[in-house]
């Protein structure tokens, strides 16, 4: 796996620091999917013309699962919102404002909940993130994409073991966190 900022992604300090927390903390197809959900969120942003904020959207959608690895798993809380946590932090390193950091945090947390449940217009980055994560999980709406977009994320950034590995995950939080989402 390389430590090159993906392309696609803005070149800022605050997204290279979120690839570099998510390359440390994740197996590779963890890394591999919070890319391709990246992207593709991002495409459908612009696509959409959603008023989004790219930095956001890019640190959130880094970091959406960093909650289910052993490094940033929290014990009493929902993946996402540990997730969120760290994006949080991140944001308050890169010195965002406090609503800022809020901001990229919800849309962590909005990763998880169905795209209808996520008002596009006021949280675009969270809407974006349901929508891209759901279509690179299960392959729900992924009519939304380009084929050809698809199939060059697919090459530059393999499925690897991710269904594995995601199954897996969402199989100990669920055992041990029964009142979460998944």
């Amino acid at each position: 796996m390389t430590d090159a900022l993906p392309d696609g992604l803005p070149p800022s300090v605050p997204v290279r620091a979120a690839f570099d927390v998510l390359v440390r903390s994740s197996p590779a197809a963890l890394v591999h999917h919070a890319v391709r959900s990246t992207l593709l969120a991002a495409d459908l942003g612009r696509r959409l013309a959603l008023p989004l904020d790219d930095e956001v959207l890019a640190v959130a959608g880094l970091l959406h699962d960093t909650g289910l690895t052993a490094g940033f798993d929290a014990h009493a809380e929902p993946f996402e919102v540990a997730g969120g946590n760290v994006a949080w932090a991140v944001a308050a390193g890169a010195g965002w404002s406090v609503d800022r950091r809020d901001r990229v945090a919800r849309a962590v947390v909005d990763h998880m909940l169905d795209d209808d449940d996520v008002p596009a217009d006021e949280r675009p980055e969270g809407y974006l993130l349901a929508r891209s994560t759901g279509a690179d999980v299960s392959g729900r709406g992924l009519e939304h994409w380009h084929a050809t977009l698809r199939a060059d994320l697919e090459a530059r950034w393999p499925r690897l073991d991710f269904r594995d590995t995601f199954s897996a995950c969402l199989r100990d939080q669920a055992a041990r966190k029964p009142a979460s989402v998944v």
